[in-house]
């Protein structure tokens, strides 16, 4: 038998009651054995059922219930029959074969400027000191505040597609290569592909979506979209925004007419072994 491995204060704070008496749920309070007043809750729960576990966190001096409820009413499955092609970039975060657009969270910025200051301040404090652990609150508190700012897009845009569409193809960027650029760098990282590709990817399979990642060499925003041209403009550089194709005539807004050729290439991978004959793409470029 092993000897108890405690916590160190303040790096896991959390705690879990898992059975009946020790907690309770009434709307939007919770009442925990031992606290002579019930909790607000600032939302009700958001499932019918009979709650058999709460755990209590706190993170950056706030706290919260996760609360697990046992439920025979959770369908999470995507109703929708459509296809969408999904093409990533640094502006637009994301942008839809069916003409949404998600643009990249903008306020980042201003928070990793507050940051990089509140660091500096930390690290003129002297270790121990009541001022120093004020400052390493504050540091703290930014840096949840950054990580919320982060994942909030990535969870709109990830509930967007597999509520939404049954089958979603996603292009397949080199990210370690990209991050290489000094001037995209902090753009890249902070706009978060990967972490999105990995949400789309387990919502996707909770609501019984299909993904497609595009091979990575797959020419999405050099190819004209128009299903029946098959011209791929070779010239096409970074600072071309919109081009026109010499073949058919028809001008294309780049990240656009990717997520196009991205919805089409999804489709005819699959060959939709009897799931394709049934869907509808969202959009075609005429």
């Amino acid at each position: 038998m092993q000897d108890p491995r405690f916590k160190k204060r303040g790096l896991h704070d959390s705690f879990s009651l898992r059975e009946k008496p020790k907690f309770d749920v009434d709307g939007r309070t919770l009442r925990i054995e031992k606290l002579k007043t019930r909790i607000k809750m600032r939302q009700e729960l958001r499932f019918t059922g009979t709650p058999c576990q709460v755990t209590i966190s706190k993170r950056a001096g706030k706290y919260f219930a996760s609360i697990l409820v046992d439920t025979q009413d959770f369908d999470p499955k995507a109703q929708s029959r459509e296809s969408v092609g999904v093409d990533f970039g640094i502006k637009g975060l994301a942008i839809c074969s069916n003409g949404k657009t998600f643009a990249a969270n903008q306020k980042l910025k201003g928070s990793l400027k507050r940051l990089n200051r509140k660091q500096r301040a930390l690290s003129r404090k002297t270790k121990g000191s009541n001022r120093y652990a004020k400052a390493k609150r504050a540091v703290a508190k930014l840096h949840y505040r950054i990580s919320n700012q982060r994942s909030a897009v990535l969870h709109e845009v990830s509930d967007y597609l597999t509520s939404r569409f049954k089958i979603i193809t996603l292009e397949n960027l080199n990210v370690k290569g990209m991050v290489k650029n000094r001037k995209l760098a902090r753009a890249i990282s902070d706009a978060g592909f990967g972490k999105l590709r990995e949400l789309v990817e387990y919502k996707a399979e909770l609501r019984g979506c299909q993904v497609v990642i595009a091979d990575r060499f797959f020419p999405s925003s050099k190819k004209c979209a128009v299903h029946t041209c098959d011209y791929i403009n070779d010239n096409l550089t970074l600072s071309d925004r919109e081009w026109r194709c010499p073949k058919c005539k028809t001008l294309h807004d780049r990240d656009y007419s990717a997520s196009l050729n991205l919805d089409n290439y999804g489709r005819d991978r699959l060959q939709l072994d009897g799931v394709a004959q049934t869907l509808n793409p969202t959009q075609e470029c005429s």
